[in-house]
Parts: structure tokens; C-alpha cells; sequence
């Protein structure tokens, strides 16, 4: 057994790894999972997937693309079809490659065969000893047939099972260093589980009907008519079966923890509660803390839809200021920081956004955004806004500087392309052509986030601070920068 019953943006935002869903005991699982993903699909646009157990093995399928396109009814309809109509559990995924070339063997749920039968894998996050361990599995004679960390895992896992463990995954997991929180479906089970960090978000919820479902995000489950139960615990695994829910732990969770505080800047559904605390309520602090630091002589305030929306609220509210919808974005291009290449990035920036010159023309606007990475799109929005007729343009942006990479699950490892890396805000102003520029402090973010039920300690601030709760192996900046490997 594998353990008892009982992982914006354009190039300008920061990208997040995966959603994960999984449910046991539910009506229509197949169908659940998708609109759960639909819920999910901020988190990541490149593949999605779904897998069913029908009690013995494992059906599964995956796509490339939006969850729109990567599932037919056809498709929904054949995994319903399991078992005679009757499914016994699920899992699901979506994805954005934080490790990995994004293409269709990259795809999640991965199968596994282990000597109690087939599973399904899925996770978000980063490993960040996952070349060691694949080096030494492939040594071992394991083939991978992907480049994502979550084989990885797959792998550990089996060789554990494999070689009689007790409690196979616990003894996996216990190996592994980094941000995930994962999903597995056994065939009598799903299980769930989260780094004892707590980096990325993982909560469960229950049925009308009384079946059990965990995701990364509260929306998933208020989008499917769950009862939020709670939050996977850091360092726990969760058992959803037909006794209902049972936990046990791997690991101690982690003193202090090291929730990733970007769920609460960009990640999360601003309709989500998050490490205890409501996505949009802490955006809007954020904007309202902005305005004190940083206020500015201006005219109106304007957010950058969608993502500074919520902060630009809190701004103008605090700022006693103007607050208009001047820039309008084009719904059908999707989100632009999830594009997997710089090309298709600078080529869905021309056609997201629409300025309004009429609200423009000859004002002195405040833009809110929450973040910026590479600096290069927010330029040629900028360069719009200014060509729209805007006489200032004075740009608040609601967390610090970017000015070191993440390795927990946020793609922008690469020092060098950040353009907060060495460079003032002077020097970051000149670049992006705008009349001023400020960020959040360090400071006021952690007191705005840490107004909720999590204290400030707990949080991860590695990508402004530098401080990092685990240091990455040496090979693994490598790796995440090999993704067409």
C-alpha cells in the first residue's frame, strides 16, 4: 500500500506553477473537476488534466491550452463513463511550467503503476533537489519521460512502494525539499499533501452529499457548492476515502513557516480566502497603504486590469481620489503573463489592453499595478497610455521590488532579466518612461498581510529580501532554466 486509508503574466507579472483539485465520494467527478479548474485557471493555462478511478485502475486525460479547450463533453462524458457511471475518485491539474518545456507529456495528472496498481500524480510547486534525486533514480535505471519535478516525485514514490515502506509516500516526501502541494489518486483513496513550509495553498472542502474535495483555492470550491472544512496543515497528509477524512502527519510544519506572500499580491483569486485571509480584502489594504507611503499629485487613479484592480481601489478610497476604468482589457486574449515565450507575450500586451483617451487625454493619472518583473511590457503599456493623451503618468506599484529569483514555484528565476536587479527606482522609472514611480515597502506589506490570522513571520519574502528558507541545490537554477530541455 501506498499509505493507509484512513506541486499577468506578460513578461512584466509573475507566473505560478499549477492548480490541483482532487475529490473522493462525489456525484459526476469528472464534471466537478472541470469547473473546478475552470475556477483554477488563473493559476495556469498551458495544459490541463483529469484522472478517474473506477476501483481498480486509472483513466485519464489531458490537453494543451485553456480548460475550455483541453476538454470536450466527449472527453468529460468517457471518464464518467468508468466503472459503469460511477467513478470513485479524482484528481486534476492545470498548468503553467515553472520546470519543464510546456508541451503535452508535461501534461498533469502523471500515471503511475506501483505493486498495488495505478495511481495519479498532480502538484504545485517547485522541488528544489529535484536534479539530485532524478540523477540518482536515472543511475538507479529509472526512465523519465518527462522534464517536470513531478515525476520526480511519481518516482520516489513508487521506488518506496516498491520496496515495502510502510507508509510509501510519507517516506517519499520526506526526501524532497521545496514548495508543493500535491494530489493523489489511488484506486480505494485520494491523497493529499503539503510541504511543511506551507508555501503554496491547499484546502479541503465537503459535498452537500457528504464526499470530500481539496484544491488550491477556496474559489474551487465555492464554484463546485463545497463547505469549506479547512486548510491542509504544512508538513500533513490528508486521506479522503470511504470513511471520510483522515490525517496524518510526515512532518513538523516548518518555525516558522514560509507561506508565499505573492498569493496575497498577484497568485490567488481575489475571491479566495488564502492563509486564513480574504484575497481581495488584503489587496485593497495594500493599495490603501500604497496611497499613505507614496501618494501622489494627480488627477484620478487608474488601475492596470486586471491584477491592480483590487489595490487601486484601496488607493483611490485612501487617496480620496478619482477612481476611473481607463484602461479596458480585451477578455478574449487571456492572460498574458502565463504565455509560455517572450513573443506571444509582446504580441497579446498590443492586443489586451484598450486605452480610453477620453479619460486620459490630458490628465494626471495614478496607474496601480501589483507587481512588475521584467519591466519590458509595463514600458509599452506605458508608451500607450502617454501616446492616449495622459499629461502625467504616475505609476504605484502594491509589493517592493523584484530583485531576487524565486525557487518555490513563481517563474522568474533569472536575476538578470528583473528589472529591479541592481537598478534603483530612479534609474527603474527613467527606463519605463513614466513621470514617477513607487513600490510598496517591505514593511508595509508584511503589516498589511500579517493583519490576518497568519503572522508576518510566516510568510516568504525571499524574491525582495534575498532571505531564502531553503537555498536551492546547485543544479537547480539550471534546470529551471532548461525548459525546452
Amino acid at each position: 500500500m501506498l499509505g493507509p486509508c484512513g506541486g499577468g503574466p506578460d513578461g512584466d507579472q509573475p507566473k505560478e506553477k499549477c492548480g490541483v483539485f482532487a475529490g473522493w465520494g462525489i456525484a459526476q467527478p469528472a464534471h466537478l473537476a472541470y469547473l473546478a479548474l475552470f475556477a483554477l485557471q488563473h493559476r495556469g493555462q498551458e495544459s490541463a488534466g483529469i484522472a478517474v478511478t473506477d476501483g481498480q485502475g486509472v483513466h485519464r486525460h489531458t490537453g494543451m491550452g485553456l480548460v475550455s479547450r483541453a476538454f470536450s463533453e466527449e472527453d468529460l462524458v468517457g471518464l464518467e463513463a468508468v466503472a459503469g457511471g460511477s467513478p470513485l475518485g479524482v484528481v486534476a491539474h492545470n498548468r503553467y511550467s515553472t520546470t519543464g518545456a510546456s508541451r503535452p507529456e508535461n501534461a498533469q495528472p502523471f500515471v503511475g503503476h506501483f505493486r498495488e496498481g495505478q495511481v495519479a500524480i498532480a502538484h504545485n510547486g517547485n522541488l528544489v533537489n529535484a536534479s539530485a534525486l532524478r540523477d540518482r533514480l536515472e543511475q538507479e535505471g529509472r526512465v523519465f519521460y518527462s522534464t517536470t519535478d513531478t515525476e520526480v516525485l511519481l518516482s520516489l514514490v513508487a521506488e518506496a512502494s516498491h520496496e515495502g515502506a510502510d507508509d510509501p509516500l510519507a517516506a517519499a516526501l520526506a526526501a524532497l525539499r521545496g514548495a508543493y502541494s500535491l494530489v493523489i489518486l489511488h484506486h480505494d483513496r485520494v491523497e493529499v499533501a503539503r510541504d511543511p513550509h506551507g508555501w503554496r495553498p491547499l484546502v479541503i472542502g465537503k459535498m452537500p452529499s457528504g464526499g470530500y474535495v481539496a484544491a488550491s483555492e477556496t474559489v474551487a470550491l465555492d464554484v463546485i457548492g463545497a463547505d469549506f472544512v479547512r486548510e491542509v496543515e504544512p508538513g500533513e497528509i490528508v486521506t479522503l476515502c470511504n470513511e471520510g477524512m483522515l490525517s496524518r502527519r510526515f512532518a513538523a510544519a516548518a518555525t516558522p513557516m514560509a507561506h508565499c506572500v505573492f498569493e496575497h499580491v498577484y497568485f490567488a483569486s481575489p475571491a479566495s480566502v488564502v492563509f486564513g485571509s480574504t484575497v481581495q480584502s488584503v489587496r485593497e489594504r495594500l493599495g490603501e497603504r500604497l496611497a499613505r507611503e507614496s501618494p501622489a499629485d494627480a488627477d484620478m487613479v487608474i488601475p492596470m486590469p486586471d491584477s491592480g484592480r483590487s489595490a487601486a481601489t484601496g488607493f483611490a478610497r485612501e487617496a480620496r481620489m478619482r477612481y476611473s476604468e481607463g484602461i479596458i482589457p480585451n477578455r478574449y486574449v487571456g492572460r498574458t503573463f502565463i504565455k509560455p515565450t517572450g513573443a506571444e507575450r509582446h504580441a497579446a500586451v498590443r492586443l489586451k489592453l484598450n486605452i480610453i483617451s477620453e479619460i486620459v487625454t490630458g490628465q494626471r493619472i495614478v496607474i496601480v499595478d501589483d507587481s512588475i518583473v521584467r519591466g519590458t511590457t509595463t514600458r509599452a503599456k506605458m508608451d500607450q497610455v502617454r501616446a492616449a493623451g495622459a499629461k502625467e503618468i504616475h505609476l504605484r506599484i502594491s509589493c517592493p521590488p523584484i530583485r531576487h529569483p524565486c525557487y518555490f514555484g513563481v517563474d522568474f528565476p533569472d536575476r538578470e532579466n528583473l528589472v529591479a536587479h541592481e537598478r534603483s527606482v530612479e534609474e527603474i522609472r527613467k527606463l519605463l518612461g513614466v513621470d514617477s514611480l513607487a513600490y510598496l515597502s517591505l514593511e508595509g506589506l508584511l503589516e498589511e498581510v500579517g493583519r490576518g490570522p497568519v503572522g508576518s513571520e510566516h510568510y516568504c519574502t525571499a524574491c525582495y529580501s534575498g532571505k531564502y528558507p531553503i537555498e536551492p541545490d546547485p543544479l537547480f537554477h539550471k534546470d529551471v532554466m532548461s525548459k525546452n530541455c
